[in-house]
């Protein structure tokens, strides 16, 4: 099996993880308030990464973790991940699965406007296609809800984590950022029942479900990691969008749920300006490397 194959698989592997992970936490969403679940999840997976962390010989404590991109990084998870959990409770999986598909489009442009990076005309016209398709799930003055906004917030947070991803500190691994990502949820979602109440034990069942969540999650960014490291990234990366198809499978099989046509439209646009921006982003890439040869 060659590489790319290999990253590809684990990229899908990885992204049904993601989408299990999503379900989980809905489900949980049912019986325990959303601060809560964010200060046990945050915790769980604060444990888990800091094990990943420390099989690696990784530095748990570094000087670099007080670079000012560090801290932006934790304030865009925490943004990213309290609306998305919001969105969860709030929202159909599917229409917050599809509007999270937006990301990487969101940061190809960011990319442009923060780093540097060259985005031609044509990448451009699919991110400005790609945001039409959101609009087209969001329906904005016709049938639009605050659980929508909140995934719409919620993937601008992930994309915005992601881009400060690329401007830490190299000598940090992606398992240390992970754990201060997800120790910064303890003290987002103590402030978040402060003023929401409903603190308490959860029933066992709902512990149950975020436990299993956080040990899903952190296998699926084990699978992420490796699948970037693995094949190339051009390649590899079109694959993250496996994970509507499977959250479209577990809404419709656990919550009922049928996406209507618009939401499937807007879906397919999101998906298909994404892949047509990676694919031009790797012509971009291998064009500069034959003029740098």
């Amino acid at each position: 099996m060659s590489a790319n194959l290999k990253g590809a698989a684990l990229m899908v592997a990885a992204m049904a993880g993601f989408a299990v992970e999503d379900m989980l936490l809905k489900t949980a969403s049912k019986t325990v308030p959303v601060g809560l679940i964010l200060i046990i999840f945050g915790g769980l997976g604060t444990v888990w990464f800091a094990i990943l962390a420390k099989s690696r010989g990784d530095r748990l404590f570094s000087r670099d973790l007080l670079h000012p991109v560090v801290g932006a990084k934790a304030v865009a998870e925490i943004c990213g991940r309290l609306f998305f959990t919001l969105s969860l409770a709030l929202a159909p999986l599917s229409t917050v699965s599809a509007l999270l598909q937006a990301s990487p489009l969101v940061v190809v442009a960011g990319a442009a406007l923060f780093f540097g990076e060259r985005v031609g005309w044509r990448r451009w016209s699919a991110i400005a296609v790609g945001f039409v398709g959101v609009l087209i799930v969001l329906r904005p003055g016709v049938d639009v809800s605050w659980g929508a906004l909140a995934a719409l917030a919620g993937m601008l947070g992930f994309a915005l984590r992601d881009l400060a991803t690329r401007g830490a500190p190299k000598s940090l691994s992606n398992m240390v950022l992970g754990v201060y990502g997800f120790l910064a949820l303890v003290p987002t979602g103590a402030i978040l029942l402060a003023f929401t109440g409903g603190a308490g034990v959860p029933p066992g069942s709902a512990l149950g479900l975020i436990a299993v969540a956080s040990v899903v999650g952190t296998a699926a960014y084990y699978a992420l990691t490796a699948a970037m490291r693995l094949g190339e990234v051009a390649v590899v990366t079109p694959f993250r969008y496996t994970r509507l198809v499977f959250a479209l499978i577990l809404a419709a099989l656990i919550f009922g749920e049928r996406p209507d046509l618009m939401t499937l439209l807007g879906s397919a646009v999101i998906v298909g300006s994404g892949v047509y921006t990676l694919l031009r982003s790797r012509r971009a890439t291998q064009k500069a490397a034959a003029q740098e040869a």
